[in-house]
């Protein structure tokens, strides 16, 4: 389409047939630079991607990168939080990223990011969380730490039914409820001044969601997918999710999957012992274990029995607090990557999982590490394997070089604190096999000579 307001790069479109992308040697790939902190950690990554996309394929791939606008710099320029041709470019070139947001204060849009995935149907946030060595961590083991969250990301409580007290939809929904549902009402122990809130949980968003899971795993060769829910008390939408869920493996996926529900229907009729042998059997013929535990246990086995999770699919609130959570195991949302992707029609916006942190805005401070990493999911979601193997090669090195920005800088022995500029540059030089300085040798201080060496280059750049 003609767009007013944007500007298109000379590349191609990516495509999806028969729920395959088909990926042109140069796509276009439409981005948001962010808010605040956003202009630095894009600047920093943006030179990494296109860097890893350069050293993987010699110059044969390049990313055609095309400006969007929202946040901020949309409401500056276009009066807009959220340019209507953001919306329609995203649609048109299937895949982009974005940067940090501001939720606007006051009425209309709740949040940018929300309305995003809703304009786009971006039912799946997949959220992967592992450990850098050397990354600071309140864990003994973070090392353990190596999953992929699928959160549902357009119903329960986050669909926006929710009705403040003492409001005429508050009131008239109550009316409805004590009328038609008299002992549902009876159950509110405040009625009079009570906030309420709806939780949609559907069949349709479940199966969907779900779907997208265990084929991830299936093509990932992870070994088990978890369901997150709280279906002992919510029977009927976190229940519901749990069975469903169930069903759906079993129907679509056959043989290629082993659920505990087949567990319990033979410990029923054989006992627990034929149960487990029946398991036991189908996991060393290569099943994929289908599971599920109660969300406020899974907290406390993500940590204590970390290598029991591999992939967890859960609901969107459950999703939202247990993907900060694990986060946190692994050095916190600042490098937490995330993806918002629609796996039918291949829509994806790949994104900084952290805030605006507008008091550290163009001070070239920040750590890059979630934008670069949630370009690093982009790369591969595009089957461009050896250029998201690049990044994470790069991030590897430089973090175990002890060349960071001042988050991790402050909480790790003899770390050399650098500009999120600088970081990128860290990571670029790491991504070669022998970085400059180095014997490719264990015990040889490379790593300390490489990373003083990009701080002298970085500075030498910044005083040009």
């Amino acid at each position: 389409m003609a767009y007013q307001h944007l500007k298109v790069p000379e590349g191609e479109k990516i495509s999806i047939a028969d729920g395959k992308l088909n990926v042109p040697d140069h796509p276009v790939i439409p981005f948001i630079e962010g808010d605040g902190t956003g202009r630095d950690i894009w600047r920093a990554s943006v030179r990494v991607l296109d860097a890893a996309v350069a050293k993987a394929y010699g110059g044969k791939r390049k990313l055609a990168w095309m400006e969007v606008y929202a946040g901020e710099k949309s409401f500056n320029k276009f009066n807009t939080w959220l340019l209507d041709e953001t919306v329609e470019a995203f649609k048109e070139y299937l895949v982009g990223i974005k940067g940090p947001l501001t939720t606007p204060i006051g009425g209309g849009i709740r949040s940018l990011n929300v309305e995003l995935r809703k304009r786009l149907d971006l039912y799946a946030c997949v959220r992967p969380v592992r450990w850098f060595k050397g990354v600071p961590s309140p864990v003994k083991r973070p090392d353990l730490v190596d999953m992929v969250i699928f959160r549902e990301n357009t119903e329960d409580i986050y669909t926006g039914i929710d009705l403040e007290e003492g409001t005429d939809d508050n009131k008239k929904f109550k009316a409805l409820l004590k009328e038609h549902l008299p002992k549902e009402y009876a159950k509110i122990r405040f009625p009079d001044t009570a906030g309420i809130g709806v939780k949609p949980v559907s069949r349709e968003g479940t199966e969907r969601l779900v779907r997208s899971a265990i084929k991830y795993a299936l093509e990932n060769k992870r070994r088990n997918i978890t369901f997150a829910h709280k279906g002992n008390i919510m029977k009927y939408t976190e229940g519901a999710f749990r069975t469903w869920g169930y069903n759906l493996a079993e129907r679509e996926f056959g043989d290629k999957v082993y659920t505990w529900d087949q567990w319990e229907l033979t410990k029923v009729k054989n006992g627990e012992e034929a149960a487990n042998a029946e398991q036991k059997a189908a996991l060393a013929s290569g099943r994929l274990l289908i599971k599920d535990v109660i969300a406020d246990i899974v907290f406390q086995q993500t940590i204590t029995r970390a290598t029991e999770f591999d992939v967890i699919a859960t609901m969107n609130l459950n999703g939202d607090y247990l993907s900060d959570a694990l986060a946190a195991q692994v050095g916190g949302i600042g490098i937490a990557p995330g993806g918002n992707i629609n796996y039918t029609t291949g829509h994806a916006v790949f994104e900084a999982t952290h805030g605006t942190a507008p008091k550290y805005a163009d001070l070239d401070k920040v750590n890059p590490g979630s934008v670069i990493l949630s370009g690093e999911m982009m790369l591969r979601y595009m089957g461009w394997t050896e250029a998201a193997d690049m990044i994470i090669k790069g991030m590897d090195g430089a973090i175990s070089a002890g060349t960071v920005t001042y988050d991790f800088a402050r909480m790790m022995e003899k770390a050399k604190e650098v500009k999120c500029s600088e970081f990128g540059d860290a990571v670029i030089e790491w991504m070669d096999d022998k970085p400059k300085g180095t014997t490719g040798k264990k015990g040889s201080g490379g790593k300390k000579k490489v990373a003083k060496k990009v701080v002298k280059k970085a500075k030498k750049k910044s005083k040009k």
